[in-house]
């Protein structure tokens, strides 16, 4: 009868142990389908990412703003991308060569020019009235332009875009003499200033004739021009108004646009009012 409850003492440890045992081995297969499944989300995810570095991201091609340009639009704006000086600042310097004088012309050569492919010399052909000078050219960005520059010496670029954008003004004197001075459109130096010398004495009476009558100056036709059409002032003139046998004159003012498309403004020198308005679509 003693045995009895030793027996059954083994019998509880044993159970116990059992119990034990089997509840770690349930808390083991717990933890490694725990792990596994973590194993396996990160095996997804890294695949994910691997995929995603394989798979190229779509992309929009943008087009080029310049392919929808035309050819002169083109030749525009890289002259306008290029040039430093405003027509202002130009303006004051080639006057400033000239004592007395005044402006008749202001061009910025190599677009939309018919002798951007001459080659000027130094003492070459001058015109014979003020709006010899090409017209219809971009404009610059504005930078400020020195004045005072010293003549130089040398001749000019034989090619207009060879070494950069240039102004080419012509300034005239209380008689009619006129003046050729050539800028410098990046740093506004003056590369050159000379007396146009085939001036015979009705081409100064003509243009001394002009200049009496213009009793608006160039930079405010410029401004009555802009007022109309936002852009850059790329190319001034006093010339005979259309049909007026020389007794009106006006100030021709070319504008570029945003668009790179330069509209023609005819000005008359006596009241600032437009008279005629024409754009080149070019």
């Amino acid at each position: 009868m003693r045995l009895e409850p030793r027996r059954n003492n083994r019998l509880s440890l044993r159970s116990r142990n059992l119990r034990a045992t089997g509840a770690a081995a349930c808390l083991a297969a717990a933890a490694l389908l725990l792990t596994s499944c973590g194993q396996s989300s990160d095996s997804a995810t890294s695949a994910a990412t691997e995929a995603a570095k394989v798979l190229p991201q779509r992309t929009t091609a943008t087009p080029s703003a310049t392919a929808d340009l035309t050819e002169d639009q083109q030749e525009r704006k890289s002259v306008l991308d290029a040039t430093k000086v405003t027509f202002d600042d130009a303006a004051t310097t080639a006057v400033g060569e000239v004592a007395g004088g005044k402006l008749v012309d202001l061009d910025l050569e190599g677009v939309d020019d018919d002798d951007r492919d001459e080659s000027p010399s130094p003492t070459g052909s001058p015109t014979g009235s003020p709006t010899g000078s090409p017209t219809g050219s971009p404009s610059p960005t504005g930078s400020p332009s020195p004045t005072g520059s010293p003549t130089a010496t040398g001749s000019p670029s034989a090619s207009p875009g060879a070494d950069g954008p240039v102004w080419v003004a012509e300034v005239a004197e209380k008689d009619g003499t006129v003046h050729t001075v050539r800028i410098n459109a990046v740093d506004g130096k003056v590369i050159e200033a000379r007396v146009d010398a085939d001036q015979d004495a009705e081409d100064k009476k003509q243009t001394a004739d002009r200049l009496a009558q213009a009793t608006q100056t160039p930079e405010q036709a410029a401004k009555v021009a802009t007022e109309k059409k936002k852009g850059t002032v790329t190319s001034v003139s006093l010339d005979e108004a259309d049909g007026n046998d020389g007794n009106s004159v006006v100030w021709s003012v070319d504008v570029v646009g945003s668009d790179w498309k330069k509209t023609t403004f005819d000005v008359d020198a006596k009241n600032d009012t437009i008279v005629r308005e024409e754009t080149d679509n070019d």
